[in-house]
């Protein structure tokens, strides 16, 4: 089987990196924080100490990292381009905004090496499972090539050129932030109200309110449980980025920005690291100050 480079195997990274062993591919995993990679080892991963040798043992190259300045500084950097194999496939995965899945592809395309942006939506569960949903910007023949190594970690759907990945990924998160909201002031009324919030989504199965999100977070707002799969930090990072490719073209975007306030405030009051699902924890946050 081809070899694979993953850099970052963080909470989404390392199971993703799982996957791919167990498709049979050779895996070479890099994270800056080494002892986060080296339990892959045991799948039978070669978990390395540098980007240098991370990029000169694949033609394709993994990025699953936490935010566009990490990304960059990784894509930039002069172990990584001055290592990496000509016609290489880079393929970043991490969510970040579409203007800088083109500054990645303009600094490679110097070098020569194809590139595809292709973030996942489907948070720690769908990673752990194969199950992302994996939303790619590139051309169609780079898909074609990398689409066997994607379809280990979920579904990939090519949804248009370089750039069109985050877009989607961005809109995926429009729809995620305010369905949560959404579940979130459900929760709250039931219980305020004395409806048992439970049966209430035993009651709306198979109906149009019914969503994983109404089953999955709607379990975790119930059990006051907001260990994140999804972290706060990181949607509020989304909604950012919704809002700044808004602006780019000129456009709004209401209920996107009231979202992102709620995610500011928790960020503001502490909850970063909580699953984003804590919204439901702005919610009481309100009417406990009484606005």
């Amino acid at each position: 089987m081809e070899n694979v480079s993953i850099i970052g195997t963080g909470l989404m990274g390392y199971p993703m990196a799982q996957n791919i062993l167990k498709a049979g591919f050779n895996l070479t995993a890099f994270n800056r924080t080494n002892k986060k990679a080296q339990g892959l080892s045991k799948n039978g991963a070669e978990v390395v100490n540098s980007i240098k040798e991370a990029v000169e043992k694949s033609k394709i190259i993994i990025t699953m990292l936490s935010d566009d300045d990490a990304v960059l500084s990784v894509i930039s950097n002069k172990d990584f381009l001055e290592n990496i194999k000509k016609n290489s496939i880079v393929i970043d995965m991490s969510s970040t905004k579409p203007i800088t899945s083109k500054k990645i592809n303009e600094i490679l395309k110097k070098k020569e090496i194809y590139f595809l942006d292709a973030p996942v939506s489907g948070g720690t569960s769908g990673a752990k499972n194969g199950k992302l949903a994996i939303m790619v910007g590139g051309e169609k023949e780079v898909f074609n090539k990398a689409q066997n190594l994607l379809n280990t970690m979920g579904n990939p759907t090519l949804v248009g050129p370089i750039g069109c990945g985050q877009i989607a990924k961005l809109a995926n998160q429009i729809i995620v932030g305010v369905t949560i909201g959404a579940v979130a002031e459900a929760i709250h009324l039931c219980k305020k109200t004395g409806a048992d919030p439970n049966k209430f989504i035993k009651a709306v199965e198979g109906g149009f309110a019914d969503s994983k999100i109404l089953k999955n977070h709607g379990k975790k707002m119930i059990e006051n449980n907001f260990e994140p799969g999804g972290k706060t930090s990181t949607h509020l990072k989304d909604m950012n980025n919704i809002l700044e490719s808004a602006e780019y073209v000129n456009f709004k975007l209401p209920i996107s920005e009231l979202i992102k306030e709620m995610y500011q405030n928790l960020v503001n009051n502490n909850h970063s690291d909580k699953d984003h699902s804590s919204l439901y924890i702005q919610i009481e946050e309100l009417n406990r100050n009484g606005k």
